[in-house]
């Protein structure tokens, strides 16, 4: 697999925001990368700050060197506790220019969000500019809700079989490289309801569930011996039902602490519904989200 040379962070310095920075620092140090943190002070208000302030506008100067500075302190203890190179930038402008312009121009292989800052951050995290931003972006995304204690030890790999399938994968063992991989696909039987109202006998229906969900098993086999997994590494979870609902109930259910999915489905209208699982899947879930936003990525597998 390819290494991340350089992660970017996005912090507005809150409390909760740290956990972002703190899970970044972690994967940085893990894949030997440098790690930058910044800090976006949206350009609208600053500017209406010192429009409001006056003779005193010099106060939002010093607010900003003030945010600068805890901005370094942060990456000097995180330099420090990690062994690895941290950058602080504190830019103002708009949130979502400048944190793709500089994930562009430092050529970053992870952009990383706190789901539960304050103000801008978590606007960005949970809210439009972060729909916006993974239209936008090429890059994988990281949402973090967690306070990081360890690395990654069991993560859901949501799969629909699709082209995108083998880069979301390989995304889950760059980001979590020692965790148990469970991959995940949630089928449903099309047309039940008009099926039975049409008089199918039931049992025809429960063969094809059953067909549907041994299918799929054998499929997640594949992808799993095609990525040269072994038997140790992962495990195969097929479930009946919406794939958005479903991925929230097992995260809890397997006390995993990372969902990795993509952005792309296998046709316009399943692109549309898998977006709508990573919507819910960032709006409802408690786990840290990692979101692949670069279907057509190159597939590197270990040689067995």
């Amino acid at each position: 697999m390819n290494a991340w040379h350089h992660l970017l962070a996005a912090t507005d310095l809150s409390a909760p925001a740290r956990h972002a920075a703190d899970r970044a620092a972690l994967i940085a140090a893990d894949r030997g990368a440098a790690l930058t943190l910044l800090h976006v002070t949206p350009a609208g208000p600053l500017n209406e700050l010192r429009a409001w302030l006056g003779p005193q506008a010099d106060a939002a100067e010093r607010l900003q060197s003030e945010t600068r500075m805890r901005l370094e302190a942060l990456a000097g203890e995180l330099a420090a506790a990690h062994g690895i190179e941290v950058r602080a930038v504190e830019v103002d402008g708009a949130v979502l220019d400048e944190l793709h312009e500089r994930a562009d121009a430092l050529d970053t292989g992870l952009i990383v969000l706190g789901a539960r800052g304050a103000g801008w951050l978590r606007r960005l995290a949970i809210g439009t500019t972060s729909e916006r931003l993974l239209r936008r972006t090429r890059r994988p995304i990281l949402v973090v809700r967690q306070l990081p204690h360890e690395r990654y030890r069991r993560v859901i790999v949501a799969t629909d079989f699709s082209p995108a399938a083998a880069p979301v994968l390989e995304l889950a063992r760059r980001a979590a490289p020692q965790a148990r991989l469970i991959l995940f696909h949630a089928f449903e039987v099309p047309f039940e309801e008009k099926l039975q109202f049409a008089g199918v006998d039931p049992a025809t229906i429960a063969r094809y569930r059953e067909h549907a969900r041994s299918m799929a098993v054998h499929r997640l086999q594949d992808l799993a011996r095609d990525h040269g997994l072994l038997p140790s590494e992962w495990e195969p979870l097929v479930v009946e039902g919406d794939a958005s609902l479903r991925l929230v109930e097992q995260e809890q259910e397997l006390d995993a602490d990372l969902v990795v999915l993509g952005k792309h489905g296998q046709s316009a209208v399943e692109d549309l519904l898998l977006g709508s699982v990573t919507k819910h899947v960032l709006a409802e879930g408690s786990v840290d989200v990692l979101v692949a936003t670069t279907p057509d990525a190159p597939v590197h597998r270990r040689p067995r």
